[in-house]
């Protein structure tokens, strides 16, 4: 988080989200954003099934027949159980006594025992004695503000949107490692505008804190689906950040089945048998120790033994292995996943390509990422390229260079427009056949520097190679038809050409000095 002294101008052109977590941030001093990030999300979280709870317990008060106190009553609402001593006003009525931490640890644990699906998910650490009391007081005191004035529906829009925006902040303030867990939501955007998961099973199988999953309902929403109509499956290991992905999933009320295991979803795969129809992930880059030297011999190796030392084509393939015979997938994957040849990684590449398993490949601009400059690529893979109503893109695979697009929010972030997105989206869709995509864009044409929907024979008169670069061109370049790769070729052999005439002219002058200094 960049910090100056004109915090209070700078809250008052921001959002309601980002002035709370400036507010927030401001209160907790000396303490590692890493430990805070826990202390801040438990207390949204409890805020939100506390006011989720007193909705419907206003209306059950209300009607002579029903039971307010009834647990039974919350299940049919779909909404959790919070016992009395869990319920936010306690809290907040408490909020200045020394005795405060103890009283929120023994609110979680309340949750959860009423609740099964969260035991063993939330922080129950508020009482120790590293934690200033009096700063969790004032903390409790900032996030009761939320969603004071508004409808029920309206209320809990904004508890999801402050969550969402913490864990981003948070990453922000943890850098490279915050990183890890949250993808940024300019490349989440253009996972979901791409696939458009509006019905069926999406998977993730290193989710993190589930923001995939929030931008599918997102996109749900926002295009008139039904959030019904997905069911959300998901997989972590690591069991911080998969406690912050269910309370992630249960502040939105997204209905997920999120897995948790110590070996991760390569060793022991805990949804063995799901065929998903959409699959966004954004696994760690270049991962040398993922245990590959255990796994020699799986089902999942369909098209090469990845290498032992970098994870990235033994995810490519557990994804594919997981695609429904119609499914699509996005993944985000570090730049040398296009071209690198050590350890089987090219013959891995090539198998993918020529058994079509490669739809789109995005190049992205570095920075986009919490703390990391590093550049990375989209890859979008599909076991059906000859869809119904859809354009037939057998042996084909569109390349987009988008390294250009986006706009630096700060020194060292970059984010994109709903332009950025749209073009992206677009120019895929239109190429897929989309008639919306065409109506908002024109039919797909290549465009020098930007995009270019290659062949089975460019792919291999280039090695198989994936960067965007190879295929697109340059953009000042005039489109005159010729394929970049025979524009190449053609001044490659001009240029030696030119070599070989200098070289004579070379030997020239030096037999002329020679013979001039015999004179």
């Amino acid at each position: 988080m960049v910090k100056n002294n004109s915090t209070k101008q700078q809250a008052a052109n921001l959002g309601f989200e980002a002035k709370l977590f400036l507010a927030a941030d401001k209160l907790r001093g000396s303490m590692d954003a890493s430990e805070y990030k826990h202390v801040a999300l438990g207390l949204i979280f409890l805020k939100y099934i506390s006011d989720a709870f007193i909705s419907v317990y206003e209306k059950l008060k209300a009607d002579k027949d029903a039971d307010e106190e009834d647990a039974d009553e919350y299940l049919a609402e779909r909404t959790f159980w919070v016992p009395k001593e869990a319920r936010w006003s306690h809290l907040q009525d408490n909020a200045k006594k020394p005795t405060i931490g103890k009283l929120v640890d023994d609110a979680m644990l309340a949750i959860e025992k009423s609740n099964a699906s969260l035991k063993g998910v939330l922080p129950i650490n508020y009482a120790r004695e590293a934690l200033n009391k009096t700063m969790l007081g004032e903390l409790i005191d900032l996030i009761s503000t939320i969603g004071m004035n508004e409808e029920d529906d309206k209320s809990k829009d904004i508890l999801g949107r402050v969550y969402e925006y913490f864990l981003g902040g948070f990453a922000g303030a943890e850098g490279k490692r915050g990183g890890e867990y949250f993808t940024p939501r300019s490349i989440v955007r253009v996972l979901t505008e791409m696939l458009e998961p509006y019905k069926g099973r999406v998977y993730d199988p290193c989710c993190g804190s589930g923001g995939m999953f929030v931008q599918s309902e997102k996109f749900v929403r926002e295009h008139g689906g039904r959030i019904g109509d997905i069911r959300v499956y998901g997989q972590e290991m690591n069991n911080t950040t998969w406690r912050l992905a269910k309370m992630n999933m249960a502040v939105r009320g997204i209905d997920a089945d999120i897995k948790w295991n110590n070996e991760g979803s390569f060793h022991k795969d805990e949804l063995p048998d799901l065929k998903a129809d959409f699959i966004l992930a954004n696994p760690p880059f270049n991962v040398s120790d993922w245990g590959g030297d255990r796994l020699r011999e799986d089902v999942r190796w369909k098209y090469g033994v990845p290498p032992v030392g970098n994870a990235n084509y033994a995810w490519l393939q557990h994804i594919v292995h997981h695609l429904a015979p119609n499914g699509t997938a996005g993944v985000v994957l570090a730049n040398g996943s296009m071209s690198s040849n050590s350890t089987g990684d090219g013959e891995i590449r090539q198998s993918l390509i020529e058994n079509d398993l490669v739809d789109c490949i995005v190049n992205l601009p570095g920075n986009l990422f919490y703390g990391v400059t590093i550049p990375c690529c989209l890859w979008f893979l599909t076991k059906n390229k000859n869809p119904k109503g859809l354009n037939n893109r057998k042996g084909k695979i569109l390349f987009i260079d988008g390294r250009k697009l986006g706009t630096l929010v700060d020194r060292v972030r970059r984010d994109f427009s709903n332009e950025d997105v749209a073009k992206i989206s677009d120019t895929y869709h239109a190429w897929r056949g989309q008639s919306d995509a065409i109506e908002r864009r024109g039919a797909y044409q290549d465009i020098s520097g930007f995009c270019h929907s290659a062949n089975l024979s460019d792919l291999k008169s280039n090695n198989y190679v994936l960067s965007p670069g190879i295929y697109v061109g340059a953009e000042d370049e005039l489109d005159d038809g010729i394929p970049f790769k025979q524009k190449l070729d053609a001044l490659k052999a001009k240029l030696t050409d030119q070599f070989k005439k200098s070289e004579k002219i070379k030997k020239k002058i030096l037999k002329h000095i020679s013979d001039f200094n015999n004179d």
